[in-house]
């Protein structure tokens, strides 16, 4: 796809920004110690980024699905851990509140998440429901003027540092699988809400994971978002366009991996000559250049096609997904292997880049949810 100049433009500060304050002290610091950057996450929301893809009248800037997956494509190309605190508030975060939130829901906590003053987070995943969520073991009881959550969700990203989250619990027991789950807005301060340990991750340090237990936390009825029993379809249109998102950091993540291996074979000399003279180089660093064109026409296409509202903007978005995170990680074991012993030792980036690109194939449903999507679609 030929970008229109103003999409140029936007790539243009997008990749200035990563650039200048995701400096490398900034990326080695949260790799080896985790937590979270408080200072680059307002720096963010001072440049809007966190509501790039949000409603003007919320407070955000307007922006389509084609801005937004190339904000996360130059964020990741630079740190895939910071690309993160940009990408929730734009995805995971704000969809259901998008899709089914009533106008008093939108015009309470949008702004909030556009404007970086508080963090919501989407909390699906339990120890027993990952890629089978219909599998959801949370539930929520009403009484009263409340419902009574109770239940464990983990692998929440951003839970430590969440001021409120998105629970999926199951509301009508007698309804089996992914029938009778119901999404609320939990504040994370509410009697009874607890979080885990941050967990220690292989990768994609920086942003805090873990559980959140929810032991008879009590909320209001005015936080049930969207129809009673009926979450489970508005978790998967959520998820549509998380994936597209994952999709722009697997695409960043390769894109970064090349441009440091293409650079590493030029300086690094062999038998006399720069190893990128040498075809068994040469013809990795071709295949790992095609596979990033290929993905990032498809990823740039359907966010296009997605906000067009083309019927299979789903099953493309799962597509992307699938080809973009598998393509990284092939493109980040060839760069480690490019450079050789020096790609096993941290002082080179792309030693961090192979480990973050690991995740993309598994959060937000992993390679095989993902075949199973499209398969589903294409069998229909």
């Amino acid at each position: 796809m030929i970008l229109s100049e103003k999409y140029q433009l936007m790539r243009r500060n997008f990749r200035n920004f990563a650039e200048t304050e995701f400096t490398t002290e900034i990326q080695e610091q949260l790799d080896r110690e985790g937590g979270f950057n408080w200072d680059l996450h307002h720096k963010m929301a001072d440049y809007g980024f966190m509501g790039v893809k949000l409603p003007e009248e919320y407070g955000g800037q307007g922006g389509d699905t084609l801005a937004y997956v190339l904000m996360v494509e130059e964020f990741a190309r630079v740190c895939p851990v910071l690309a993160i605190y940009a990408n929730t508030p734009n995805s995971l975060g704000s969809g259901p509140l998008l899709t089914c939130g009533t106008e008093e829901q939108k015009k309470t906590y949008i702004p909030l998440i556009a404007s970086g003053e508080k963090k919501l987070v989407f909390a699906l995943t339990e120890p027993g429901a990952g890629s089978d969520a219909g599998g959801t073991l949370t539930t929520a009881d009403a009484d009263g003027d409340f419902y009574i959550l109770n239940g464990r969700k983990c692998f929440i990203s951003g839970a430590p540092v969440a001021d409120y989250a998105v629970v999926y619990a199951k509301t009508n027991r007698e309804l089996k699988g992914s029938k009778g789950i119901s999404m609320f807005i939990v504040d994370m301060k509410l009697p009874g809400v607890s979080v885990g340990k941050p967990e220690s991750k292989m990768g994609i340090s920086g942003y805090p994971t873990s559980d959140i237990i929810l032991e008879d936390v009590r909320v209001h009825k005015s936080q049930l978002l969207g129809p009673l029993d009926r979450g489970f379809s508005t978790a998967l249109k959520t998820l549509d366009g998380g994936r597209l998102g994952v999709a722009a950091q697997a695409l960043g993540i390769a894109q970064c991996c090349l441009e440091e291996s293409v650079k590493y074979a030029k300086e690094r000399k062999q038998f006399g000559r720069p190893i990128a003279k040498n075809q068994g180089i040469s013809f990795m660093l071709a295949e790992m250049a095609t596979e990033i064109e290929a993905a990032r026409e498809l990823i740039y296409n359907t966010a296009v096609a997605k906000d067009a509202g083309a019927k299979d903007a789903p099953m493309k978005c799962s597509m992307c997904k699938y080809f973009a995170s598998e393509m990284a990680n092939r493109v980040a074991y060839k760069a480690v292997q490019i450079h050789g012993g020096y790609g096993y030792i941290k002082d080179y980036k792309v030693e961090r880049m192979y480990r973050d690109a690991r995740i993309t194939t598994l959060y937000e449903g992993t390679t095989q949810v993902q075949q199973m999507v499209i398969a589903g679609n294409l069998l229909k």
